[in-house]
């Protein structure tokens, strides 16, 4: 069972559920919130032809340089497409996409490619606010200054000794997009909340 169909029968679950509370008190100086249940793609594609038809798919260019991404919209679904590996991309779409896997399977049909569906593999914060570089700069040896990690960067990398794959979805306005093992999600929750206290208690004492 997909997370899209698991999700749909009423089986499916949030990994940080039980943590809204906790990460919504980490505003003003971090805003986290969990985007549970995105679709997860492993797009493997060997070769020109293949690369070429799932563009076509997707209707979005696939990011050419490693350690970024691409977004677009597919009819009324917004697209990001990641640079994992030299012919290796991680396409994450909304809750309730689970037939764009089909559809890529159908287009790349004889093609040197292969199409995954690793949807319950991981979960997605969203993290932005004021504080949000200081707090990762704690666990991460990533430079996120919007000069060294502009919009559209794309990295994975050690967070607190946990593997994540941490996207610029806005540099200007710090917006990140962070993935991580569901099976790691409850210790980067813990760890984001303690990491976060010396700026909540700032942010309070003003």
């Amino acid at each position: 069972m997909t997370a899209d169909s698991a999700l749909r029968s009423g089986t499916g679950y949030s990994p940080l559920a039980g943590w809204a509370s906790s990460l919504g008190r980490l505003a003003p100086g971090v805003h986290a919130l969990e985007q549970p249940m995105l679709t997860q793609l492993t797009l493997r594609l060997a070769g020109p032809g293949a690369t070429a038809t799932a563009r076509a798919t997707l209707g979005i260019d696939l990011p050419e340089r490693p350690c970024t991404f691409t977004r677009g919209r597919l009819g009324e679904v917004e697209v990001e497409v990641l640079w994992m590996a030299p012919d290796e991309y991680l396409v994450l779409t909304p809750p309730g996409s689970a037939t764009l896997a089909e559809t890529l399977r159908t287009a790349l049909d004889g093609a040197a490619a292969a199409v995954v569906d690793v949807s319950a593999q991981r979960t997605t914060l969203a993290l932005s606010g004021p504080r949000v570089r200081d707090v990762l700069a704690h666990g991460c040896a990533i430079d996120l200054h919007p000069t060294a990690a502009p919009t559209g960067t794309c990295v994975q990398t050690l967070l607190a000794r946990a593997g994540v794959v941490l996207l610029v979805r806005d540099a200007e306005r710090a917006e990140f997009g962070l993935l991580v093992r569901s099976s790691f999600a409850t210790y980067l929750a813990a760890w984001l909340v303690d990491a976060s206290l010396e700026y909540r208690e700032d942010q309070l004492s003003q």
